[in-house]
């Protein structure tokens, strides 16, 4: 596939939305019991900035990632009057082996993990692991073309 359809096949963004939903869905699952019965606890769930956009070609990714946030803030209120926190935590590229063949900017892994768990100290809901990822979710209130408009100019 090319263009626009890439990332859209359907084996693929079956597998993703398995592992990023689903996944995701079984993990809190099976820890929320424990939790409860310790009295609460936190969840830091890893997102990306692509839960907010796409980029050509990663049409699959975003809509897992999407569906990623959607299904953190419902455990979120369902967790909540167990005493367990449900944090999400924004983040874009970073430099782990997973990243490794990627050419572009990338985070400080040890940056982004303090990030999460200073958030979870501090009881947010939502922590943005840097300043670019604050840009896309600010451009989110703006008109709906200007993140696009940046993507397709290379500005994010």
């Amino acid at each position: 596939m090319t263009g626009a359809n890439r990332g859209l096949g359907r084996h693929f963004a079956r597998r993703l939305l398995e592992r990023n939903f689903w996944g995701t869905l079984a993990v809190v699952r099976a820890f929320a019991p424990v939790l409860s019965a310790n009295g609460g606890g936190a969840i830091l769930n890893v997102l990306s900035a692509q839960s907010w956009h796409a980029y050509p070609g990663t049409n699959g990714y975003h809509a897992s990632k999407a569906a990623h946030w959607a299904l953190t803030k419902g455990v979120r209120l369902e967790l909540a009057e167990q005493g367990t926190l449900v944090t999400g935590l924004h983040l874009g590229a970073v430099d782990t082996d997973f990243r490794a063949g990627y050419d572009g900017p990338k985070g400080d892994p040890g940056v982004t993990v303090r990030a999460g768990l200073d958030g979870i100290e501090a009881g947010e809901v939502e922590v943005i692991a840097d300043a670019w990822r604050a840009h896309v979710k600010q451009a989110l209130a703006g008109h709906p073309t200007r993140l696009s408009d940046e993507i397709r100019a290379g500005i994010v």
